[in-house]
């Protein structure tokens, strides 16, 4: 079906697991640290908090994989990320 669409499945090779390795460790984190920890009243009110868990993930939260640095820190290289306005 999707061959016959000339839709290409974004894959290395038959059933990578590479392709979703990370994504998936991500949402394991923020369902066990952060959602299944709270109770929304509101979907507005789960996005605001789970917007909340993803900046202190990335800017706050040492990962082992990183050598106990944030993902800000490995990724741009400092302690401290600044915004641009």
């Amino acid at each position: 079906m999707l061959l016959d669409a000339k839709i290409a499945i974004s894959m290395d090779g038959k059933g990578a697991w590479r392709d979703n390795v990370f994504v998936e460790r991500l949402w394991r984190s923020v369902k066990y640290e952060e959602v299944y920890l709270r109770a929304y009243d509101s979907v507005s009110e789960a996005r605001a908090s789970i917007a909340k868990y993803l900046a202190f993930y990335n800017e706050r939260r040492p990962h082992s994989s990183l050598d106990a640095r944030t993902p800000d820190e490995a990724y741009f290289g400092c302690g401290e990320v600044v915004m641009a306005a």
